[in-house]
């Protein structure tokens, strides 16, 4: 028995080592923990310290940089990254209260260096999912919230832990500092989000430099103007801050969100650079800070139009992109419509020239046995079936567009003969190059301009005029077509414009154009750019075979 409880011990030992083990390793995998410091965040831990001391000896009161550049770095660094950064705000503020633990206490000098940085990391944190949607304008919420949560935790602190300092928490004070802070965020934070997402921006081109450039030159020397005033002339120095929001208005409504960030960033730069201070804690100058209040909703308001702008160009940029993606799906589905019909017409073709030979076959041996009548009435039937057979031919695919032209296919081949017969279509009058055209668009004019004249000859009555002029403009070169009804007095039926846009408004959209009905006409706008679009390649139909002996 002893024996046995001996070897039972040491597996229920075994047991508790080995679950123990899995359980932490569950808790390593689960939450990634990782206790190792890396050289590089201790550098960015002191790198922050440094610029926190630096933005902070620029700073007074009511315009603190360093509230900006904490928003600005944790929108930059990874969150992995953030504790180094909590690390270096704790260092600059543990040495620059270090002598004040005497006075304060040591809760004073704890919780009021270590509880900033964690709290703005949670707010940035709770943002991120919604910035990474591509809304901008959640950074408002962010420098809003920040800038609350810090006046509230300085001030509370400073209520409960400094008592000497009871009389220094105010309402006012509490105004000044929110304004601050949020004015210090606008700065950096804007700008921080603004590099993190540039590779999702448009690149910025020569113009956009130059208007930025020359936007916060304005900005600036106003901003000088104003300090070079007499102190006592506060109404030209506040008409002065006022008009530096004009140009960063026209920046925003420019470039939307980007010139907002720009424009923004260099107001509150410029003002806050411009403020009377005295070097000491608790600078303030009261006359800056109406002006403040001011930039502080004004800034607020062009951040929205900049991000709403951005939003609405960037959703027409995508239904623009959609638009000529379905334009070029459909021109390539009707130069893969046309490659179709020319094979078949080649089909055609060589089936045409089997029966001519076979007719000339017959013809002369007729004409070797004597029946020289029968022969040659043979070869005049066969020539007469041959040449309706080719206009036949060409009705499927017009060969002749390929080395004559839009023009010469229209008048020369199976459609002119068509509307011969009908006697109710004009001469039609063309004028242009329509070889300066690409095949594709010469194509989509000829299908487009039979389906038209088709449309009219079914459903209107009287006679038809048909027009077409080709010509350029810029990088634009088109076709203009038009089929009306002779007689001015009349107007194209309900039923007609119906089925035109039905048979024309595909086409006509695939380049560039709708189809627009007007009392008696019908005109149709084709147009393409100077680089047109791939089309059916190779020799054409006659160049391939040769016309039949007939």
């Amino acid at each position: 028995m002893s024996k046995l409880r001996r070897a039972v011990v040491p597996a229920r030992g075994h047991h508790r080592e080995k679950g123990v083990y899995v359980q932490r390793e569950w808790l390593k995998k689960e939450f990634h923990l990782n206790l190792r410091i890396s050289s590089s965040g201790v550098v960015l831990a002191l790198v922050y310290a440094m610029l926190f001391w630096a933005t902070r000896q620029m700073s007074v009161d009511q315009f603190y940089l360093p509230a900006g550049l904490r928003v600005a770095a944790l929108l930059l660094c990874p969150p992995r990254t953030w504790p180094y950064l909590i690390v270096g705000e704790w260092a600059f503020f543990a040495q620059a209260r270090f002598h004040l633990i005497d006075q304060y206490g040591l809760a004073w000098f704890v919780l009021a260096s270590a509880l900033l940085m964690p709290t703005v990391a949670a707010i940035v944190s709770l943002h991120r999912r919604r910035l990474a949607a591509g809304n901008p304008a959640w950074l408002l919420s962010i420098a809003a919230l920040s800038a609350v949560a810090i006046t509230a935790l300085n001030q509370g602190l400073a209520y409960l832990l400094m008592p000497t300092l009871h009389d220094a928490v105010s309402w006012m004070g509490v105004a000044k500092y929110i304004i601050g802070d949020y004015l210090g965020i606008l700065i950096f934070a804007p700008a921080a989000l603004l590099w993190k997402h540039r590779h999702h921006l448009p690149r910025p081109t020569a113009g956009t430099g130059m208007m930025a450039v020359a936007t916060l030159t304005v900005i600036g020397v106003l901003g000088v103007t104003a300090m070079q005033l007499p102190a006592d002339d506060l109404l030209a120095k506040s008409s002065l801050r006022i008009a530096m929001l004009l140009p960063a208005a026209a920046l925003t409504c420019m470039y939307g969100w980007r010139g907002a960030a720009i424009s923004v960033a260099g107001l509150n730069l410029t003002i806050g650079l411009t403020l009377e201070s005295s070097g000491l804690p608790g600078s303030f100058d009261p006359a800056a800070f109406m002006a403040q209040q001011v930039l502080a909703v004004t800034g607020t308001a062009l951040l929205l139009l900049g991000s709403t702008i951005s939003r609405y160009y960037r959703q027409f940029n995508a239904h623009d992109r959609l638009g000529r993606q379905a334009a070029s799906l459909v021109r390539t589905a009707h130069l893969a419509s046309e490659e179709s019909r020319k094979e078949q017409a080649l089909r055609m073709q060589t089936i045409g020239e089997d029966i001519d030979r076979s007719l000339q076959m017959a013809a002369d041996l007729l004409k070797q046995r004597g029946y020289l009548a029968p022969a040659m009435d043979m070869l005049r039937r066969g020539a007469s079936q041959s040449r309706l057979f080719r206009e036949q031919i060409s009705l499927v695919y017009p060969s002749d567009i390929e080395y004559a032209g839009l023009y010469v296919a229209l008048q020369s081949g199976g459609v002119a003969g068509a509307w011969d017969a009908t006697d109710r279509v004009a001469r039609p009058r063309f004028s242009g190059d329509p070889c300066q055209l690409s095949l594709g668009l010469q194509l989509a004019a000829y299908r487009s301009l039979v389906d038209a004249v088709g449309v009219m000859l079914k459903h209107e009555s009287g006679f038809l005029r048909v027009r077409a002029h080709c010509g350029r403009r810029g990088d634009s070169q088109g076709i203009v077509i038009t089929v009306a009804l002779l007689d001015p007095q009349r107007t194209l039926t309900a039923q007609t414009v119906a089925r035109a846009n039905e048979v024309l408004g595909g086409r006509a959209l695939a380049y560039g154009g709708n189809p627009r009905c007007r009392r008696n006409r019908l005109r149709l706008v084709l147009v393409e750019t100077r680089q047109p679009y791939r089309v059916p390649s190779g020799l054409s139909i006659d160049q391939i075979t040769p016309r039949a002996v007939l």
